[in-house]
């Protein structure tokens, strides 16, 4: 048996001719886009991808897998240089998305027909940042995110509309518990609250945050540190002041009391839980220098299972983090030791 010959990608071959070369090349920038919609990106993202494709061919004047580092350097030093950092951005990661596919598709392909390796121009050296390091946001402490959730807990029992106000307190609850964003929080049903999965319970998070115009991104959260007995008070003893009927496919968890055509419950607003947390923070937290979002509750709920001892992997799985690193900033508590590493965090581990 003998052996089979191994050719380098990087020995010199015959070029091919322009023609064939432009022709290979639309075909190349035909299945990007088809690529990048077969995973799910926008309408918007691709165009815009395709966009920043064209106006760095046009500049360039040749196939973009021609370029060299140094050509990147001169386009982003220079052409690029007083534009808004967002913009040279946006082009960088076009071109690093778009040599990503090449490598994956086409690097053979465009060797046999040029006799060049395709590597992206953009390495760590000539990366466009961005607007840089988003602000630090340092969330309340436990002591006072007790005194919040317990001045607003007891204003329930004489407030004028009780089921808004308490769908608004469980939501909140929600969001500090297992760092839900607003936005997760207003989208869950009924049916996305999964009693029987797990040590605590799960939530089935169907509208989760995407990169980029990726689209929605699915996680299970579970009900830790009593999200889940809050859940059950809410379910059980306020959201039939909503509606009643439990079974009926698509009912919001977080109802409003506005109603559909059908007579059903409507689904309540961002801005409602958002609104409604900054007034009850306003109230019962008014020595709190800033304005209590519901990101702000997020950094808390990192913080807090940090401290408790949860790993940051588990954190950032369960916040719905692409990046360990977006993970790292949202925590502003202080490491736990050795000795009480694991003990607190009993009841806020991932079950399951």
């Amino acid at each position: 048996m003998s052996l089979a010959v191994v050719r380098d990608l990087r020995e010199a071959r015959v070029p091919a001719g322009p023609d064939e070369l432009a022709a290979f090349e639309t075909d190349v920038l035909a299945g990007f886009v088809l690529a990048r919609a077969a995973a799910g990106l926008s309408d918007n993202t691709i165009r815009s991808d395709v966009g920043h494709l064209e106006q760095l061919r046009a500049w360039f004047g040749g196939p973009l897998w021609d370029m060299e580092p140094a050509d990147a350097d001169a386009y982003f030093g220079k052409v690029l240089r007083d534009a808004a950092k967002g913009a040279r951005l946006a082009r960088s990661q076009a071109l690093r998305a778009y040599f990503l596919f090449l490598e994956i598709r086409h690097k053979a392909g465009i060797h046999q027909l040029t006799g060049r390796v395709a590597e992206c121009p953009v390495d760590e050296m000539n990366r466009p940042r961005g607007a840089g390091r988003a602000a630090l946001r340092i969330p309340p402490s436990a002591a006072q995110a007790g005194v919040l959730s317990g001045g607003w807990r007891a204003e329930l029992a004489t407030c004028r509309k009780f089921a808004p106000a308490a769908r608004s307190y469980a939501a909140a609850r929600l969001m500090a518990d297992v760092g839900l964003r607003v936005n997760e929080a207003s989208h869950l049903d009924l049916a996305d609250v999964k009693w029987d999965l797990g040590r605590f319970g799960k939530l089935h998070v169907r509208v989760g945050k995407g990169a980029r115009g990726s689209g929605p991104r699915e996680r299970m959260v579970p009900l830790i540190n009593g999200a889940g007995a809050t859940l059950k008070w809410y379910v059980q003893d306020v959201w039939s002041c909503f509606d009643d009927d439990h079974a009926r496919p698509g009912a919001p968890l977080f109802c409003s009391e506005r109603r559909n055509a059908d007579g059903s419950a409507a689904r309540a607003g961002n801005e409602t839980l958002r609104s409604d947390l900054a007034a009850a923070a306003a109230v019962h937290l008014p020595g709190w220098p800033e304005r209590v979002t519901p990101h702000v509750l997020r950094h808390f709920c990192a913080s807090q299972l940090y401290l408790g001892g949860m790993d940051l992997v588990a954190i950032q799985q369960t916040l719905g983090h692409a990046r360990v690193a977006t993970t790292m900033n949202y925590i502003t508590s202080t490491p736990p030791t050795s000795k009480t590493r694991g003990s607190p965090a009993s009841s806020a581990r991932p079950a399951g």
